[in-house]
């Protein structure tokens, strides 16, 4: 959903109500929101500050990048994942999104959260749901993607669950040759290990990247972690 003017005029708009009418500026900011098609302000500013966020990560992404997106469940991961793969749709590049983890339905409602129908960028997008996904699957699907297409997986421990898939870390290095050799964008998202603390540590980072086999981390190029402030 897309705001009808950039928050900072809709907070400021909300003030110029608030003293109008004589009502706290909480208040205003709630209409407003509903105005804009949220339940609650906290809402809309969630959904910018993931837009925006998006926005800033995509751009500093370049061919044969591999970026690992971790945080903890309900954290927003795979929003804020499926944001840069718009990013590259609206900068009219290709996206694809593999996932272990959600059926096509979900993954459309989740788009539908963030104002797109995946039915208006089907030439643009691919989506995969299989229970095959693997490294040698994605690369099979994506050899012929154009360079500078972001492929998504989601999520990176999963790839890892059949004894048939090679170990994680060689999947992974051969995604990383793959990304390199196509200059394409893999954006790999991550579970955060249960012995992470958010409360000694409010964002977390590599080292609590639940890891149920070896994998050098250096293969990623790029990390990006969701915390606690963060939706």
């Amino acid at each position: 959903m897309k705001l009808s003017a950039p928050i900072y005029h809709l907070k400021r708009t909300a003030k110029q109500l608030a003293r109008n009418e004589g009502i706290e500026l909480n208040a205003a900011l709630e209409r407003i929101a509903i105005a804009e098609g949220f339940k609650s302000w906290s809402l809309l500013a969630a959904k910018y500050a993931l837009s925006s966020s998006a926005s800033k990560l995509y751009a500093g992404l370049k061919r044969g990048d591999m970026m690992l997106i971790g945080a903890r469940p309900g954290q927003g991961k795979t929003l804020l994942t499926l944001e840069i793969v718009v990013e590259a749709l609206k900068h009219g590049k290709q996206g694809m999104f593999f996932t272990l983890e959600y059926t096509e339905a979900e993954v459309e409602e989740r788009m539908s959260s963030i104002g797109i129908r995946t039915k208006q960028i089907d030439d643009g997008f691919k989506l995969d749901c299989s229970d095959d996904i693997c490294a040698d699957y994605i690369m099979a699907k994506a050899g012929s993607a154009e360079p500078g297409t972001v492929v998504a997986i989601d999520y990176l421990q999963l790839m890892d669950q059949k004894r048939t898939h090679p170990p994680l870390a060689e999947q992974i290095s051969a995604l990383k040759s793959f990304a390199e050799d196509k200059g394409l964008v893999f954006l790999l998202i991550s579970q955060i290990a249960r012995t992470y603390d958010p409360a000694t540590k409010p964002i977390p980072d590599l080292a609590d990247i639940r890891l149920p086999n070896p994998l050098d981390m250096t293969l990623f190029t790029k990390a990006h972690f969701i915390g606690n402030h963060s939706a």
